[in-house]
């Protein structure tokens, strides 16, 4: 490899940067959404909802993490860029894994598949309407089915890897690490797994959100210096 040659990840480090603070306004505006609309409880309830405000039902299925995801992709990849050199083996699995994880999210999914079955349902005759709510069933239960806890398990994975590259870097303090490892802690219980996974979940927000704020601070500063 020629020595000589050196790419500039300037441009990567300030798009994580600014897309970091995006995801630190979008975490706030799920939890408000979540606590004054709760999605409801039953599939019927859910095609209700499409029906009065089908953007509010989009986003009782999590359409704002869909762009969360795709902003973490860009997270990991400039933490990749950053400790490639110092853990390289450990920030590669890393990368890889997340990858994957985000890759299995987006199957599980079903924001607009449920719209597309909301409309269905109101346009059937009664007694074919069943068949609309049976396929709601299959899709809300793949929801949190197994493709979305193999993305929960390697996203877990991921963040404890990347935490521990952090911890050792001598790039970052290790108070960022510290933050990412604890909220790696509390996404050990997928959020699928009932009430205590819920609440684990919850948790996982406070360190997440700190986590995602030093490295903001810290992909502006890299941003800025030429010697990376």
């Amino acid at each position: 490899m020629n020595q000589g040659f050196k790419i500039n990840f300037q441009p990567l480090y300030r798009v994580a940067q600014f897309l970091a603070l995006t995801m630190l306004i979008l975490i706030p505006l799920q939890i408000v959404i979540y606590v004054i609309a709760p999605p409801p409880d039953t599939v019927k309830g859910f095609f209700e909802l499409y029906q009065q405000n089908p953007f509010l039902g989009l986003l009782s299925l999590d359409f704002l993490y869909l762009f969360n995801n795709m902003i973490i992709v860009i997270i990991y990849l400039a933490l990749f860029v950053l400790l490639y050199r110092e853990k390289p083996v450990i920030v590669l699995l890393a990368l890889i894994l997340g990858l994957i994880g985000i890759a299995c999210y987006y199957p599980s999914n079903p924001a607009f598949e449920m719209l597309t079955l909301s409309n269905q349902y109101f346009q059937a005759l009664p007694e074919q309407q069943t068949i609309y709510l049976a396929a709601g069933e299959a899709l809300m239960a793949g929801y949190t089915g197994t493709t979305f806890d193999v993305y929960y398990v390697l996203s877990t994975i991921c963040l404890l890897l990347f935490a521990y590259a952090l911890i050792k870097s001598h790039k970052f303090k290790k108070s960022v690490g510290l933050w990412g490892l604890a909220s790696g802690f509390f996404m050990i219980v997928p959020s699928s797994a009932g009430v205590l996974g819920m609440i684990f979940s919850l948790l996982s927000l406070i360190p997440w959100v700190v986590f995602i704020a030093l490295l903001m601070i810290n992909f502006r500063k890299f941003a800025a210096d030429t010697s990376f």
